[in-house]
């Protein structure tokens, strides 16, 4: 089987119903700050089951106002899991807060939360979990540890829009947490080009959320703190923030992905099981664990590989998939073994067990729902004869 396409490990899917939507916000009268904003963020409600949403301009954006609508004193600390994107913590800089990594579990590489619980000390105010490759973190285990010891949680879920929790539930309704945020980069399940959602049910931190997108700003009356002699140009800068406004024809086209999330998540899965079914009894590779009662929506497919059986570096194995149109990618780095944060944090190899260990092994295979069942068939027929030199010759 041959491919000409190059295969990335994440990609969109536009339809002409994408396209249709953003042609009709552009011959609209609103471009921006116009009325596909709310109608975006009632879908999301509707999907996630929360009762308010806010939308931005990108997840780092969420995460950045969620922090900062918390109001926790400067010097305090927030834990979160060094499997993720740089901005998880980052962001907790901003908001001046210091990181605290704790190590993740082996068989779903999300945050372990019985290390939480050590790891807590008297200036501990955050919580922030991150649903990895779309499966929930234990979220019940999470939410109890955070009511014991009085700590706010916010939820990484930019790779879980369309899971689900061990109950059944949809991640991002806060049950289990003070807010949760999405991304809708491209790689992501849904895409807005750029862009992210915050969610929450707590309505004094919605009002707070919507002000801090907007360079800390309100116009509504019954906020302002200054009652006196003001008309309808007034408006309040009441926080220092920044322009995290998200435009209405990403909006727009948020509203016509998220009507396709269901079949999305479906085809990511069906791909999943195909790769499950294919690679399950290789000695070269670990498939994913997804725990029993846990619905993932399966942002990535990121297998860990045996590099030593296999012979070759991981450099080698990408260079070589990549020569065959295969795109894979690592992801991720763990975030304490990043130069910034080994300098101003101390941390070095060894402090992460776990995390270290999943890094050295894990290559993410493509996994779009634009993948045809043919691409799939080529991504595990090559994966077999770069990793072991033969074809494969069992029935997936």
């Amino acid at each position: 089987m041959s491919n000409k396409e190059f295969l990335s490990y994440g990609k969109q899917w536009l339809d002409e119903a994408d396209i249709e939507a953003i042609v009709e916000v552009l011959r609209s009268d609103f471009i921006v700050q116009g009325p596909k904003i709310e109608e975006f963020e009632n879908k999301i409600c509707e999907v996630t089951n929360a009762k308010h949403c806010v939308v931005v301009s990108n997840a780092t954006a969420a995460l950045q106002i969620s922090m900062a609508a918390l109001d926790i004193e400067p010097g305090s600390e927030g834990i979160t899991t060094p499997i993720t994107f740089v901005a998880t913590s980052n962001t907790m800089i901003y908001a001046g807060l210091k990181p605290v990594f704790v190590d993740v579990g082996r068989d779903t590489h999300n945050i372990d939360p019985n290390l939480i619980r050590e790891n807590i000390s008297q200036r501990t105010r955050l919580i922030v979990p991150v649903h990895y490759a779309g499966q929930s973190a234990d979220m019940e285990v999470i939410h109890q540890i955070a009511k014991e010891y009085g700590l706010y949680v916010i939820e990484d879920a930019a790779h879980a829009i369309g899971s689900r929790y061990s109950d059944g539930t949809p991640v991002g309704n806060c049950k289990y947490s003070d807010l949760t945020i999405f991304s809708f980069h491209p790689v992501k399940t849904i895409t807005t080009g750029q862009g992210g959602a915050i969610t929450t049910n707590n309505t004094e931190l919605h009002e707070r959320l919507k002000q801090l997108r907007n360079h800390g700003i309100t116009n509504q009356s019954e906020r302002f703190i200054n009652k006196d002699e003001v008309g309808p140009w007034y408006y309040e800068m009441q926080y220092l923030s920044f322009n995290f406004r998200m435009t209405d024809i990403q909006a727009a086209l948020g509203i016509s992905q998220l009507n396709k999330l269901n079949l999305f998540v479906e085809r990511r899965r069906n791909i999943v099981e195909q790769y499950n079914r294919a690679f399950k009894s290789a000695n070269f590779i670990d498939i994913p664990i997804e725990r029993e009662s846990v619905y993932s929506a399966f942002h990535l497919y990121s297998p860990e590989f045996d590099f030593n059986v296999i012979g070759k570096s991981r450099k080698i194995v990408m260079q070589e998939l990549k020569e065959r149109s295969i795109g894979t990618q690592v992801l991720y780095i763990p975030v304490h073994l990043q130069p910034y944060y080994r300098k101003q944090y101390g941390y070095s190899e060894g402090d992460f067990v776990e995390a270290e260990r999943f890094y050295s092994r894990t290559l993410s295979l493509p996994l779009y729902p634009k993948l045809t069942d043919e691409q799939v068939n080529y991504v595990i027929d090559n994966v077999y004869e770069v990793m072991t030199g033969e074809t494969l010759l069992v029935d997936y």
